[in-house]
């Protein structure tokens, strides 16, 4: 996403691209539904914890590991196979994206680098950093070109600038470009999807539209299908209007179907089902 010479706020300019006010109005009125429950005012801490679950486990399943809840749920062993770690990966996100909101906003980078961090679980030498020119990247499930080395450097300074400059678009927007902007850099030699929609659910948190992280969009993602997925990443890395438009309505889409999973907890909660 090019940030040069078109707005102060370029962010809030997608804001009126055809489509997007309709999808965050949805948006918002999905959110207020599981904010206004009437469970949510008694066990919104429960609440959060099975979002938290639930994203984690949509977030592996588009990295690879489709694993069931129940799965994740009774498993604590992350480190047996490939998919184990993806999966613990995206657990020990989840649980790290809420401890870094007042940071973000002062320093995305640091953010992004800490994530990174999380998700390896490693010391190596590239973890922590963007890829350096001549670094692989083990993303096999994103196939599109890859931005060179110089370029994610260049992108990740004008994203990150964006952040910390602040906007008036909606957080939904917001949310959107970071994501798809993370997805299509791929920044890090690894687990790049995973931090993206860790980046996204800090985003959507912050911003005030899903204080209590009880509308994982993960879930949503999942939902809608990796297929889905990357037909709509294509959109945002063409970077037309349209395509800008139908990745921003993607990830709405992703929104509403994330809280209409916690207002399905919140029914069964009520209910004494779970």
């Amino acid at each position: 996403m090019s940030t040069t010479g078109a707005t102060a706020d370029p962010l809030a300019a997608l804001g009126s691209l055809p489509g997007v006010a309709d999808s965050v109005e949805t948006v918002r009125k999905a959110v207020d539904r599981v904010y206004g429950h009437r469970i949510m005012r008694r066990r919104s801490t429960a609440i959060t914890s099975e979002a938290a679950l639930r994203g984690s486990r949509g977030s592996a399943a588009l990295s690879g590991a489709d694993w069931a809840l129940e799965e994740v749920r009774r498993r604590s062993d992350f480190g047996a196979d490939d998919e184990a770690r993806v999966v613990g990966a995206a657990l020990r996100l989840t649980a790290e994206a809420g401890q870094l909101l007042s940071i973000w906003r002062q320093s995305p980078l640091r953010v992004l680098a800490r994530l990174h961090l999380v998700a390896a679980a490693t010391d190596e030498d590239e973890v922590g950093r963007p890829r350096q020119a001549g670094e692989a990247v083990d993303e096999p499930l994103i196939e599109s070109p890859l931005p060179s080395a110089d370029e994610v450097s260049g992108r990740l300074e004008g994203l990150s600038e964006l952040i910390v400059a602040g906007s008036s678009a909606p957080a939904l927007v917001t949310a959107a470009v970071v994501h798809g902007e993370l997805l299509a850099l791929r920044p890090f030699v690894s687990h790049n999807g995973l931090v993206a929609r860790a980046a996204q659910r800090i985003v959507l948190i912050g911003s005030g539209l899903d204080p209590k992280s009880v509308c994982p969009a993960e879930v949503g993602h999942a939902e809608l299908g990796r297929a889905a997925y990357l037909a709509a990443l294509g959109g945002y890395a063409s970077g037309t209007p349209e395509g800008m438009a139908a990745w921003i309505a993607h990830c709405g889409r992703a929104v509403e179907l994330g809280a209409r999973e916690s207002t399905a907890v919140c029914e069964a909660l009520q209910r004494g089902a779970a």
